[in-house]
């Protein structure tokens, strides 16, 4: 693997698009686990034993993949980024993958938590007040220290206000970033990864906020035995406060946008050290191991540290060797035409999961006690529901919006009839075609690949160039 060869042509890296799907699946074993207000079992003993072992730092080890992964993709497909058409059409790009999701969820949610009567609709919130949907609608909420905004509507949302800082840096730092030769990549790694932990360790020092390592994070329950209408976050008592202070600390480690910077940049120095062949690991023991102890670390380090950067570093070597193995034809099931599918989908899916937990909450589970059990199929039901409609979104809105604003129109196929018959094959066939998800299969780029020259850069598709990285 030279550098020479990947900067004229960068291979497609679907497991890195079917990786995505894994890291859903965590964030949504969490977000099930806190958001469905199944009661009594939500106040046993038996859920305070499981939120032992699948805590808060479940879902933010996804998180942190998501935003690693973000910068390591936007850069292998961007790296040549200049002039300000170019700028403007990522810019746009960019926005169209994200905000039409964002605003749909967003609506799912204000329609499942609504209460529909004879004489009316009672809204979650007041829409007369601005500063409970607006600074959500345009993912800035996460700019705020309230639990108001930033834990209300459609919780999941707040990592997009991240992402598109992420976004709209790129395009002002990739200059400087193409100006970091051979080992000085390295070094530039090195240097944004003690960035990050420099920020943790002055927050934590200075920030308030706890400061031993125990594991505060717990739900917020209702003082019933009987299952309530609406989870906490998705009920008008939310939205009748003023505000809801938020441990400073927790802010500025997990959702503050500038603090999670660093990780987006952490992913694009990963990428250019894949790209130019200084990283050629494709033993995903090693990376794997070291995740693995870094999750456990995050029981004995404190807050601050708990929510991402000690995951971090692991992070960023799982994501490049998953690229190399990628490069070097040992992909593996990971990317394969399933994984790429459900890859493909795992943005819509983790956009509308709360929603979909909000409607089932409110309409069968409302009213009733279930143990853990009960909770469990309700989790499952919620699981397929989510994927069915994340399946919907992705094919029929997301993927004609990307296709719509490509510059290359005249190169993509036409959409199958039978889209659905297709994807439930490759979902439930015991051997999915072993073809290119890249160009034939269920998830494809469905085009050709584009010749690189000085005025025209080439566009990488990473299992397909509309999984732009996205949660």
């Amino acid at each position: 693997m030279s550098s020479q060869s990947l900067s004229s042509k960068r291979p497609n890296l679907p497991s890195l698009t079917g990786a995505r799907w894994l890291a859903a699946l965590a964030v949504y074993l969490l977000h099930a686990l806190v958001f469905l207000a199944v009661y009594p079992f939500q106040q046993s003993e038996l859920f305070a034993t499981i939120h032992k072992f699948v805590p808060m730092q479940l879902g933010s080890a996804g998180v942190t993949f998501f935003f690693i992964l973000s910068g390591f993709l936007i850069y292998w497909s961007n790296s040549h980024l200049t002039g300000m058409k170019n700028v403007l059409y990522y810019c746009r790009r960019r926005i169209t993958k994200i905000y039409p999701m964002h605003l749909i969820a967003l609506a799912m949610f204000i329609v499942a938590s609504a209460k529909f009567t004879t004489t009316g609709i009672a809204w979650v919130l007041d829409f007369a007040r601005l500063e409970l949907w607006l600074p959500n609608a345009l993912l800035i909420h996460t700019w705020s220290p309230d639990w108001v905004t930033l834990g209300g509507l459609n919780v999941p949302s707040w990592s997009l206000g991240a992402e598109m800082l992420f976004y709209l840096t790129f395009p002002l730092f990739i200059p400087l970033v193409r100006k970091v030769k051979g080992v000085g990549n390295w070094w530039a790694f090195g240097i944004t990864f003690a960035v990050s932990l420099s920020l943790i360790t002055f927050i934590h020092f200075y920030a308030d906020g706890p400061k031993g390592i125990e594991n505060f994070f717990v739900p917020r329950l209702w003082d019933t035995s009987v299952s309530p209408v609406a989870e906490v976050h998705a009920d008008p008592v939310w939205f009748m406060q003023e505000e809801i202070p938020v441990l400073q600390s927790y802010w500025l480690s997990y959702y503050y946008p500038l603090t999670r910077l660093v990780e987006f940049y952490l992913g694009v120095f990963g990428a250019k050290l894949v790209a130019e062949g200084l990283f050629k690991n494709t033993n995903l023991t090693i990376p794997l191991v070291a995740l693995g102890a870094s999750y456990v670390a995050t029981w004995f380090v404190p807050l601050a540290f708990k929510m991402s950067v000690i995951m971090s570093l692991p992070m960023a070597f799982v994501v490049a060797t998953l690229a190399v193995r990628d490069i070097a034809g040992k992909s593996g099931e990971i990317a394969s035409p399933r994984s790429v599918l459900l890859g493909n989908i795992s943005f819509a899916f983790y956009m509308v999961q709360f929603p979909v937990m909000v409607f089932v909450q409110r309409y069968f589970i409302a009213g009733k006690e279930y143990g853990f059990w009960g909770w469990a199929y309700w989790a499952v039901v919620c699981f397929i529901i989510s994927v069915a409609v994340a399946w919907v979104l992705f094919t029929f809105v997301d993927d004609p919006l990307m296709k719509a604003t490509a510059r290359k129109k005249g190169t993509r196929h036409k959409r199958e009839s039978n889209i659905l018959v297709r994807d439930l094959k490759v979902l439930f066939s015991p051997n999915p075609s072993k073809k290119s998800p890249d160009t034939s299969g269920p998830a494809g780029t469905r085009r050709a690949k584009p010749k690189e020259s000085s005025k025209n850069p080439a566009k990488v598709s990473t299992g397909s160039e509309k999984n732009d990285p996205n949660v």
